[in-house]
């Protein structure tokens, strides 16, 4: 599909395993925060507060973790699809460059007196 380097097809792939496995990560860490909140929730019915609090910290501290895991899998993503984008363009470029060379070659074998051109 694309003509670059093997690096940048490395760097492409390692891009998109990234993100995966940040999204991945994210995931467990939203379940590791509801295995929190029912601890939380056992240490309150037991009237344990102060193992209550510890889970709630652990709670928040999962879900802040959760999405910061998706924020960053977001900026990946983004990287990849303007990496992607700008190859892709590249392509695009090379490809009208030979259209324009090819069109070039037409027109100065045609004799453009002789063409009537019609709209």
């Amino acid at each position: 599909m694309f003509r670059s380097s093997p690096k940048l097809e490395d760097t492409m792939f390692t891009l998109k395993f990234s993100m995966k496995q940040m999204e991945r990560m994210a995931k467990k860490c939203e379940k590791e925060e509801k295995a929190h909140k029912a601890k939380l929730r056992k240490a309150i019915e037991q009237k344990n507060v102060d193992v209550a609090k510890v889970y709630a910290e652990n709670a928040i501290r999962k879900k802040n973790e959760g999405l910061n895991y998706l924020r960053m899998a977001a900026r990946v993503d983004a990287v990849h699809s303007r990496i992607n984008s700008a190859m892709m363009m590249k392509d695009v470029a090379k490809q009208m460059g030979g259209v324009v060379k090819g069109l070039d070659r037409v027109m100065q074998s045609m004799d453009l007196e002789k063409v009537d051109f019609t709209w």
